[in-house]
């Protein structure tokens, strides 16, 4: 939808996506974020220094995995006009608590969180919301066992207390896949394309690169 609108799509095969080998699906346990993050921003530079993109119109956006890694880098670049969250995890304690994969987190991370509480932090975009400056809207099903929808009340409400625009939508009956109501796909698509075009072409501050 997002491409009928004029919008150039970039979906990169980050590590931790299938279809080169096991090396590269499990590249990034221990480093949940820093590696794919560091490949999803490697994309988007080659298209700014094909001419492709322009550097001033950029923006982000991801669902479950991809919202949980578009957290994490709109507290580590300020390129991004605006960013488009869906179902995505912003601390890793509570969500290894609540959610109905806990191994998964476990795994990924080296261990429980009293085991690795520094790496749960390191890995966690609460604990960097200081540098966010993107405006961010948040969707999130109201039932939603494989990503609390705790994680998006907090992502809202800490955006909410350091000034940056901010709007989150949760879907009553709703879970993880968002697929027990066509209309509430139909909304989701609808206030995003709305979101983009309120921000998307507001730059939010010159390039700085990554920060991490």
């Amino acid at each position: 939808m997002m491409a009928t609108e004029g919008w150039l799509v970039l979906q990169p095969n980050y590590r931790d996506s299938s279809g080169y080998g096991d090396e590269f699906l499990y590249g990034v346990r221990l480093k949940m974020v820093y590696r794919p993050g560091k490949d999803i921003l490697f994309g988007v530079d080659a298209l700014i220094r094909d001419g492709i993109a322009d550097p001033r119109q950029l923006t982000i956006g991801g669902y479950s995995y991809d919202g949980y890694l578009t957290n994490w880098l709109i507290t580590q670049t300020t390129r991004f006009n605006a960013a488009i969250i869906g179902a995505g995890a912003i601390e890793h304690v509570i969500d290894w608590g609540a959610n109905d994969m806990p191994k998964s987190n476990a795994y990924f991370l080296g261990g429980y969180p009293w085991q690795m509480p520094t790496r749960y932090q390191e890995e966690a975009a609460v604990f960097e919301m200081n540098k966010v400056k993107t405006p961010t809207h948040i969707v999130t099903g109201g039932i939603d066992v494989r990503v609390p929808v705790a994680e998006s009340y907090l992502l809202e409400r800490s955006l909410r207390v350091l000034g940056i625009p901010t709007k989150l939508i949760v879907f009553p009956g709703q879970g993880h896949e968002l697929n027990n109501n066509p209309w509430h796909e139909k909304i989701k698509v609808r206030e995003e394309l709305k979101w983009l075009q309120k921000y998307g072409h507001i730059c939010v501050s010159p390039y700085e690169g990554y920060l991490v």
